[in-house]
Order: C-alpha cells, then structure tokens, then sequence
C-alpha cells in the first residue's frame, strides 16, 4: 500500500485532530478510521464518469502518534470498479497539503 505518513503528533495534538476530523463531518466507519473525500474538480475522467460508485475519498486511520494518508482512491459503495485506484498526482498533492493545513492549524506547540 503507498501512505502519507506524519508521525510524531504529541497526545493533546491528536485529540484536537480527531475532533477538528469529526466537526468537519468526516465519516469514521471505523474507530481512528476517516474518509476524505475528493473533490470533483480533481477527480479523474474515470471517477468523473462513475457517480453510481458514491463518494471517491482516501482512507485516514489514526494511530497513538502518527497518522497514515492511505493514497488509494476508494469508491463508498463499489468495492472493485475501474474508477478505484491509486491517486494521481494532482490528487495526491492536494490530499496531502489539506492534511498538512489540517494538522498545522491543530499544532498545540505553535500556539
């Protein structure tokens, strides 16, 4: 699997993390597991053509210090599909820097 890892996120930043995570709105299937949906103007062709997939989103899990960007572009309601694959780079660079904007503006040691 390829991830966007951060690590070294003391506690209080993390608790802070999870609950900007949750008042945003971002589903949590699974405990420390969120979805982060993609926009649809960086969704590829495929994705764009697949609206009966659901929402397109990467997988966010939670660990005790460090968080783990999974770069797999899933489907909520397909499993397997053609629209589900790696992300591309404008997706991956987009992902990245909203998680990093989301960690920075929760970084209790630049308060």
């Amino acid at each position: 699997m390829r991830f966007y890892l951060i690590d070294d996120i003391d506690n209080k930043q993390m608790e802070t993390f999870k609950i900007v995570l949750r008042k945003k709105g971002f589903s949590e299937p699974i405990e420390d597991i969120f979805h982060l949906p993609l926009p649809q103007k960086i969704l590829n062709n495929e994705q764009k053509k697949h609206s009966e997939c659901g929402e397109h989103y990467l997988a966010l899990e939670i660990g005790t210090n460090e968080v783990r960007l999974e770069l797999l572009v899933r489907a909520a309601s397909r499993l397997h599909c053609s629209c589900i694959g790696f992300a591309d780079s404008q997706q991956r660079e987009y992902m990245q820097n909203m998680l990093d904007e989301l960690l920075e503006n929760t970084d209790t040691k630049n308060q």
